[in-house]
């Protein structure tokens, strides 16, 4: 089996007020789904990953919705697949909107994913 580029999709800055600490709790919940995706053979990409160095690298001359909505955008043009993660978020439902008109599979549970390996107990 050819392995897949999957997006981890979820809430990254939703329900959070902006507060730090809520967003990275918010995205190390995100980074939880990449080891099991790895473990099935595959590649997990999470949006934020290549977002924030640019967000950052842009010196305040852009916005996150400026970056973040466009580079997961961007990233569905390579992505095979997407894993919508539970939670509100308006990002990670785009995300699978623009998934479903490509004909990408969407999953909502890693253990719907080609190859998953089952943990133990």
């Amino acid at each position: 089996m050819k392995p897949l580029l999957i997006l981890i999709a979820g809430p990254y800055r939703s329900g959070t007020g902006g507060d730090p600490a809520l967003i990275a709790a918010n995205l190390a919940r995100l980074e939880e789904a990449a080891w099991p995706i790895f473990q099935a053979g595959h590649v997990p990409m999470i949006g934020e990953w290549v977002a924030l160095p640019v967000l950052d690298h842009s010196h305040g001359a852009a916005t996150a919705e400026e970056v973040l909505y466009p580079t997961a955008q961007r990233l569905l043009q390579h992505c095979d697949a997407v894993l919508r993660l539970p939670g509100d978020s308006t990002g990670a439902d785009q995300d699978v909107a623009i998934a479903r008109e490509r004909g990408l599979p969407v999953w909502f549970r890693i253990e719907e994913i080609p190859g998953h390996v089952a943990q133990p107990a």
